[in-house]
């Protein structure tokens, strides 16, 4: 995606191009922001990361590509290009990226 073209309601596009890569770095952009809940879509340098936290909601990773470890409630998960894992509202989660990768996350508010 060129530059940070905005997203139309029954546009079309690859996720995997809404963030690009940064040496060091997590980078981040909404994609939807309501009410019912939000996606943002992120780019992780290897072996960045978020440190152990809860959220109020429940929430939905989806891998784009690459590869990262994912910690819910104490359990690590590895998952690849294409997987998804389901993190329980109030549960401790962190994430490791294992490579570069990027993930869409879904917040589901009530």
């Amino acid at each position: 995606m060129e530059g940070k073209k905005t997203l139309l309601a029954g546009s079309v596009f690859d996720p995997r191009e809404l963030v690009a890569y940064q040496d060091g770095t997590v980078v981040s952009r909404a994609v939807v922001t309501k009410k019912a809940g939000t996606i943002t879509a992120f780019a992780f340098d290897a072996g960045e990361g978020l440190s152990e936290h809860t959220a109020p909601y429940d929430a939905v990773v989806q891998v784009l590509e690459g590869e990262a470890e994912i910690t819910v409630g104490g359990r690590p998960y590895t998952l690849a290009a294409g997987e998804m894992i389901i993190m329980p509202a109030t549960v401790p989660h962190a994430l490791s990226a294992r490579t570069r990768f990027k993930m869409l996350l879904v917040m589901v508010h009530e």
